[in-house]
């Protein structure tokens, strides 16, 4: 397993957002998680890439147990999240935004950022070309030099795809890639997650749009108020009357 969540809470003084909720990912393996507004997804998702702290439990990635360890560290260890609403630098091109998101060694001295040492111009070199790499994959090479406040909200969450490919991850935390997104780009993103996972990324993927989410997902986590209600099969889970009533009020 890359990933293990066990026992985790999360309280905000009497409510509890998340009520010991225990979930475990392959090292190869997509898993949606499903649910209503309010079910403790995202706060789920939070606790996991270190944006939340919770209350009880613990979080292992690759083996170590990094539930006190800040976002930063944990992405250095290739534990990465994209966001709902995508947080792209809206004056930096598409390029640089990649380039921005790109690992900084650490340790490196304000001298050499200042004057451009030769280490430092053969990392940046390096950087653009894996950022335009990337650029191609996602089909993003055309608006390359394209201030991103320019760009459509589909094309805005592949560079927030992009961004979180730039520190060669081995687990990415997709929160609602498809939201706003338009039926051509849905299929684009779910290709390009089909890719990455074969070459052994894997993913938690948070979605309302649930036919895509069973397209992707290997296996589907449905909370309710907080806690794990049903997980299996994602045909199997949606086809559970007590998801049916929850997610979607008894309708199939």
């Amino acid at each position: 397993m890359i990933l293990e969540a066990s026992h985790v809470s999360c309280r905000y003084g009497g409510f509890i957002a998340v009520d010991d909720v225990s979930l475990a990912l392959g090292d190869a393996e997509i898993l949606g998680i499903a649910g209503t507004n309010g079910a403790g997804k995202s706060t789920l998702f939070a606790a996991i890439a270190g944006q939340q702290t919770p209350s009880a439990g613990r979080i292992v990635f690759a083996g170590d147990d990094v539930t006190q360890l800040a976002p930063y560290q944990r992405a250095r260890r290739g534990l990465v999240r994209t966001f709902q609403v995508p947080r792209e630098f809206k004056s930096l091109t598409v390029h640089e935004n990649l380039m921005a998101a790109g690992p900084n060694p650490e340790g490196e001295q304000l001298f050499s950022a200042l004057v451009g040492t030769p280490a430092r111009r053969r990392r940046e070199r390096a950087l653009s070309e894996q950022a335009d790499g990337i650029l191609e994959f996602l089909n993003l090479a055309r608006v390359r030099d394209i201030e991103a406040r320019n760009l459509s909200g589909g094309q805005k969450k592949l560079v927030e795809l992009g961004r979180v490919l730039m520190r060669d991850p081995r687990c990415i935390l997709l929160d609602e890639p498809f939201a706003g997104v338009n039926p051509v780009l849905i299929d684009e993103i779910c290709s390009h997650v089909l890719t990455l996972n074969a070459r052994g990324i894997a993913f938690i993927v948070i979605e309302h749009h649930l036919q895509a989410l069973k397209t992707l997902a290997m296996r589907l986590i449905v909370m309710d108020r907080g806690i794990l209600l049903a997980q299996g099969d994602p045909q199997e889970v949606l086809d559970d009357p007590r998801v049916q009533e929850a997610y979607m009020g008894g309708v199939a």
